[in-house]
């Protein structure tokens, strides 16, 4: 059987703390109704493996790379996608919502049957499990005039977490 194990959440289950470069905590690999899924706890909120556990471990969170900026944080990420307007800022939340699919945080929902019509926008469905949300995302493509200040957007966002 192989099993992909994914790399920590960054921030425990139980509390939603995030955890800290260097700090000790406890990983389960549990089987839950779409499969296994992996829980993160800090080493205070740890009471042993829950029920249907597979496999556990202890581990150190990464520390941070020495010099250069850090990904923004995913839960930093869905909260943009999600305060970002359709009308105003609608390729920046198409991109976004495009890169988290790619870091398979969004996944592409998919209607058979469902086709949009020439004359309507398109709309590309996605679904987040860990909120269990749905999101429709106006398709929009960065404009040849626009694609500078996007892409710098874009950037900022994504490796510092700052507002775009």
């Amino acid at each position: 059987m192989d099993i992909k194990l994914h790399r920590p959440h960054g921030c425990c289950h139980h509390s939603r703390r995030a955890f800290v470069p260097g700090e000790l905590f406890y990983s389960a690999l549990v089987r839950g109704p779409t499969g296994l899924d992996r829980i993160d706890c800090a080493a205070e909120c740890w009471a042993g493996p829950p029920a249907q556990t597979l496999a556990w471990w202890r581990s150190t969170f990464p520390l941070a790379p020495a010099g250069g900026p850090e990904l923004a944080p995913t839960d930093i990420l869905l909260d943009v996608l999600e305060r970002l307007d359709d009308d105003h800022d609608a390729a920046l939340r198409y991109l976004l919502a495009l890169e988290l699919v790619r870091r398979r945080v969004l996944r592409l929902v998919d209607r058979p049957g469902a086709r949009a019509e020439p004359h309507e926008p398109q709309v590309l469905e996605v679904a987040c499990r860990r909120r269990d949300t749905a999101y429709a995302i106006a398709v929009v493509p960065p404009s040849p005039a626009g694609i500078d200040e996007l892409q710098t957007r874009l950037t900022a966002l994504l490796w510092s977490g700052g507002a775009a």
